[in-house]
């Protein structure tokens, strides 16, 4: 597609399999030959006859996930096609450290594509493939696939940040050679060898803290971290990185809350590295990373350099890590998309370090609970488990265990798994253990509710078949005959309403269908506050008014505005098919659009506004600021005085004299938010205002 001749690509990704992930010459064969079956009449046999049965493996492996993306046809599919290619971490790791590289590659080469398969791939690539970077500890790589996602997901904001990122270099750079200055003499003083060096941050991450503290650029303050790298031998590496640490805080003051400790107790994925934050010159707070030159091969290049430094021999934390994977990803629940959700989280997710009554240390992702910890030591525990005694206290289930809580599992032979636990426990190992047995006690109770069921009906009528069943199941409003089954057994049946079922029609309550059909007419005819929201009735609408057109044309379609991010007009939009359904408009840059976007071969459709729609849309504003009096009057008279605007709901939490609130008001577009917002934070008291991205 670039023009460039084909060789280009698998080069290139041999390179980044070498250079940047480390891998040995096997994987770099395995790389260049990665697309050869696929786009060469090249065989599986030729290859293992010329390169050796290892390298086809692997090449195997690269062509099933490759024929996976290219099948499927519908989200949920592609959604198990992902959950697929990620088993073959626990068959040869090798095989998805390679597809890494072929997508950052891809990544690099995007710009010659076409912008609806841009957008699916980036989405594709920030959704899944960077959150597997990082869990694999290639963090280079991660950051420049988020960039890159970035780039085309929100050009603008990526174009924004690099460009305040240049104009800003020079000052930057300067700042941080006067501030390595005295460390560089004091490390030298000691007599230890380091190289000391500025690292920027990536424009993601500056994003994303941008996001999620709802600043601007100028209020971030870690746009760069420093980095000691020591030359130390592996028996002084950790002794070493602390004397750095104690020079470093002779010379600046730290902040004793941001110290992390990574080289006593290294992260799952083998990343080593003292951190801590310091107040630099012009009261500047300052991150600074600590490591020895193993750990800095480990931190660049994860896995490979782990196993490098490990002699081959394997890593049990790893392995450990990759069982879960497996565990995980063979029983998956039900909703795929909630079981991708969940497989980020765990690849995202945080340390804690618990101890059990004997001592033993256990590691668990930051927000597990008591009831997560009892399926971490078995199964079987965690379905019996009633409780649980921390540091000596008695606590529930749910339970939020901290770092070095010392805890002991209560358990009950007669305790069985409730569905409320879902609700609150945090690792998937533990949920779905959970759903099984709730699938299980459900497919019990079912069976006993069908045996009561029908010898209940024996006294109530002679006629039993699939008709009389399924009259009886929609006339109790039921979803299925099992559902029937399992509330007979929870003792939730109206049996007169089966007696009513049973009688012949003409002899039903008319009262009762005539309720029924008034309620559903009602339901139709109601009228929807604005077209395009879930209560419209596109069927109805004048296409050259209504307020989306596909591609620019006045084309009858079906649609909804998407619940999850509400677009207006002048956000850029995207469609999003539902196959037998309505298309659903996503703002552009929408997580939910993202993930159903990266997930499903259905392009997205270019949609746009049509400028000439009167109609008002719904929208979120969140408010912080200073508990004033009189904060909400000032708030609500520039909404509905000033503006004229209606709202359809307010809600305000105030705490220790400050507030945060929701605002949901109708809109005609960002033209308007925009002027609402600039009014908003010039009422007294107001210190933040911003748009809601999630609703």
């Amino acid at each position: 597609k670039s023009g460039e001749p084909y060789i280009f690509h698998p080069i290139e990704v041999a390179r980044i399999t070498a250079e940047d992930i480390g891998l040995g010459t096997t994987a770099v064969v395995a790389a260049l030959l990665h697309d050869t079956v696929e786009d060469t009449e090249l065989t599986m046999a030729e290859i293992e006859n010329e390169f050796g049965n290892i390298v086809a493996r692997i090449i195997e492996g690269l062509t099933k996930i490759s024929g996976l993306y290219n099948k499927s046809s519908d989200s949920s599919q592609q959604l198990e096609n992902f959950r697929k290619m990620l088993l073959t971490l626990a068959d040869d790791i090798r095989v998805i450290l390679i597809k890494l590289a072929d997508r950052l590659h891809n990544m690099r080469t995007l710009d010659n594509m076409p912008q609806d398969k841009q957008l699916k791939i980036a989405h594709e690539t920030s959704y899944l493939f960077a959150p597997l970077a990082h869990r694999l500890g290639l963090y280079n790589i991660k950051s420049e696939l988020e960039d890159l996602a970035l780039k085309y997901t929100e050009p603008g904001i990526y174009r924004n940040i690099a460009r305040k990122l240049q104009e800003t270099k020079v000052r930057r750079d300067r700042y941080i050679r006067e501030f390595i200055v005295p460390l560089q003499q004091k490390v030298e003083s000691a007599g230890l060898k380091a190289e000391i060096k500025g690292r920027p941050k990536s424009i993601s991450s500056i994003w994303n803290k941008m996001q999620k503290q709802s600043i601007d650029f100028e209020e971030v303050y870690d746009l760069f971290a420093i980095r000691i790298i020591l030359d130390s031998p592996l028996p002084l590496e950790k002794t070493d990185c602390w004397r750095v640490y104690a020079l470093i805080t002779d010379q600046y003051q730290p902040n004793p809350n941001r110290l992390r400790d990574w080289i006593s107790t290294p992260k799952i994925n083998g990343y080593e590295s003292l951190h801590t934050t310091v107040m630099g010159p012009e009261g500047k707070w300052v991150e600074i990373q600590i490591r020895s030159q193993r750990m800095n091969q480990v931190a660049e290049k994860g896995l490979a350099a782990h196993w490098k430094y490990k002699d081959q021999d394997g890593d049990p934390a790893l392995d450990s890590w990759i069982n879960k994977v497996r565990e995980m990803l063979e029983s998956p629940q039900p909703n795929t998309m909630e079981f991708m959700d969940e497989f980020k989280l765990q690849l995202y997710s945080k340390e804690i370090f618990v101890f059990t009554p004997k001592g033993k240390l256990l590691k668990m992702s930051a927000g597990s609970t008591a009831l997560d910890m009892a399926f971490e030591i078995h199964s079987e525990l965690g379905l019996k488990c009633i409780g649980a005694k921390v540091n000596h206290k008695l606590v529930p289930l749910s339970y939020a265990l901290r770092n070095g809580d010392q805890v002991e599992i209560l358990s009950s032979n007669i305790q069985r798994p409730n569905p409320d636990w879902l609700q609150f426990l945090g690792t998937a190992k533990a949920k779905n253990r959970v759903r099984q047995s709730l699938k299980e006690q459900r497919r019990e109770i079912t069976e006993a509710g069908r045996l009561k069921f029908l010898q209940k009906l024996k006294g109530m009528t002679t006629e039993m078949n699939e008709d009389v069943l399924q009259r009886i199941v929609h006339h109790l409003g039921q979803l299925s005959a099992q559902d029937l089954y399992y509330d007979t057994e929870m003792g939730k049946i109206d049996w007169t309403q089966v007696q009513s079922a049973l009688r012949p029609r003409s002899k039903r309550s008319a009262s009762k269908e005539l309720t029924s059909l008034t309620g559903t007419e009602a339901k139709q005819s109601s009228k929807a506050p604005r077209q395009g929201s879930e209560d419209s009735n596109l069927e109805e609408t004048d296409y050259a008014n209504q307020p989306v057109w596909v591609d620019g044309n006045q084309t009858d379609f079906r649609y909804r505005l998407a619940y999850c991010c509400n677009p207006i007009p002048g956000d850029e939009i995207v469609g999003i098919p539902e196959p037998g359904k309505e298309m659903v408009i996503h703002r552009q840059n929408c997580v939910n659009s993202a993930i159903t976007h990266s997930t499903s071969h259905q392009l997205a459709v270019r949609t746009r506004w049509n400028k000439g729609s009167k109609v008002a849309f719904l929208t979120g504003i969140f408010l912080k600021g200073t508990d004033d009096k009189g904060i909400i009057s000032g708030i609500t008279h520039v909404i509905t005085d000033e503006m004229q605007l209606n709202m359809r709901s307010i809600s305000v939490v105030s705490e220790d004299g400050m507030f945060e609130g929701r605002i949901m008001v109708y809109l005609d577009d960002t033209k308007a938010l925009q002027d609402l917002m600039l009014r908003l934070r010039k009422v007294r008291g107001v210190l933040k205002v911003g748009r809601i991205e999630k609703m």
